[in-house]
């Protein structure tokens, strides 16, 4: 079926869009605040914090209601509107007269960027429940290639001007959403469609769902562990600097770095390790890694040796296309739009907690008033609440399909597209029904 590898491509190219202008801003914006204020750093500090809570806070309302909505009216119409939207908010953006014109676009950015959670909703309608944690692996990729591209390519053209990050990045959205508009098919039957209802819709409401089965609630909590513990990133540069005076230029390299083994781990290895192992063993292995790489970047005494926790955290990737095929076989297709931004509102939570959280840990434990003087605790706070996460899915059961068994070669295969050709994640897919 034609309509088959269109729609995936578009589903990986959607999510890789969504990093990626996101990534080509990241470099400019704080320019742009700066420039706004006439150069003054400590307001536009303390705008850019301001910035980063209202987009958290957007997500965290917006992301059920878009969830919600792909279960009444399809994912197909939810995605578009998500990439038409996002694609004229950049523009918004772009022409932005004054900082507060600036801030509506970060708001409308918030709201329009909720697209991932319909995104996965898409690939749990298209994809075997055996095989959903392969294909969600994918979307690591595209979080990695995404991350990998943004920022190199926002930051010399900030150089060229600073509003011209955000004219690429509204070329790309709406660029991918005249492709899906044309080519892309409906995932969701008519019949697995599901009223709209605001108990549903709102943040609250939603994570009503997690709690309805005992081991859907164990995965959301051990998820939302993880989420926290990932925010730990945002000391990455500032530690980088103070520990080991590195210049911006290593740390672009650093990142970077983390963008290759994201997207290599996330697509190349996922789906045969959960072929080989079962979902709930690659869930804890990889929470395991996570934690010792953490601990590894922690007690680091070299710039080098913190670069090694890379490859070792970068593991950690594995686990999360692990819980959300494990979380998507608990509810059923009816509530697959809803379960996603049900779990998106749990990680803009932990976004809005995560910074303060490792910030404030990292300025406690090097002020020199302290006794204690501990510059990896950040690492060393994540590294315990990913142990705990990893305990916590030793205690999960696994569904029967998902028993270990030897590990599949040839079609089973899981890895990243070449020039995104959605051909070499076809066999994962079942087609959709309906091609609207």
């Amino acid at each position: 079926m034609k309509s088959r590898p269109a729609a995936i491509t578009f589903i990986f190219i959607t999510v890789m869009l969504d990093m990626l202008a996101l990534g080509l801003i990241a470099p400019v914006l704080p320019k742009l605040i700066l420039n706004f204020l006439g150069g003054n750093a400590t307001s536009a500090a303390t705008w850019l914090g301001v910035f980063g809570t209202v987009f958290a806070l957007m997500q965290f309302f917006f992301s059920p209601v878009l969830g919600v909505l792909s279960d009444r009216f399809g994912r197909r119409p939810v995605i578009l509107l998500s990439n038409l939207g996002l694609g004229l908010d950049y523009i918004v953006m772009a022409l932005s007269p004054t900082i507060g014109w600036l801030f509506v676009g970060r708001v409308i950015s918030g709201i329009t960027a909720s697209s991932v959670p319909t995104a996965m909703a898409y690939i749990a309608d298209v994809v075997p429940k055996e095989k959903r944690a392969g294909a969600f692996g994918m979307i690591g990729v595209a979080f990695g290639v995404g991350f990998i591209l943004g920022p190199g390519v926002g930051g010399p053209l900030a150089d060229i001007s600073p509003r011209l990050p955000f004219w690429v990045a509204a070329g790309f959205s709406l660029a991918n959403w005249l492709y899906g508009y044309i080519f892309v098919p409906e995932s969701l039957r008519q019949e697995h469609r599901k009223e709209f209802t605001l108990r549903r819709a709102n943040p609250v409401g939603s994570l009503a769902l997690l709690r309805s089965h005992s081991e859907l609630w164990k995965l959301a909590t051990l998820q939302f562990l993880a989420y926290v513990s990932h925010e730990v990133f945002v000391i990455w540069a500032l530690y980088a600097i103070y520990r080991f005076a590195w210049n911006q230029t290593t740390i672009g390299i650093s990142l970077a770095l983390v963008g290759v083994f994201t997207a290599a781990i996330s697509g190349g290895l996922t789906g045969r390790i959960v072929a080989w192992l079962g979902e709930r063993r690659t869930l804890y292995i990889g929470q395991f890694f996570g934690a010792v790489g953490m601990v590894i970047a922690g007690l680091a005494r070299t710039g080098g040796l913190y670069l090694t926790s890379i490859p070792v955290i970068s593991m950690w990737n594995i686990s999360f296309p692990a819980a959300q095929g494990m979380m998507t076989h608990r509810v059923s297709e009816r509530e697959q739009g809803e379960l996603q931004g049900a779990i998106q509102s749990l990680r803009s939570i932990a976004f809005v907690i995560g910074p303060f959280l490792f910030s404030g840990t990292f300025a406690w434990f090097i002020n020199p008033k302290h006794s204690l003087y501990l510059p990896g605790a950040p690492y060393y706070v994540a590294a315990v609440l990913l142990f705990t996460a990893m305990l916590l899915a030793t205690r999960v059961e696994q569904p029967q399909f998902d028993q270990a068994k030897p590990i599949p070669s040839g079609i089973d295969k899981i890895v990243p597209p070449k020039g995104i050709a959605a051909s070499t994640v076809a066999p994962l897919i079942d087609p959709p029904e309906e091609n609207i």
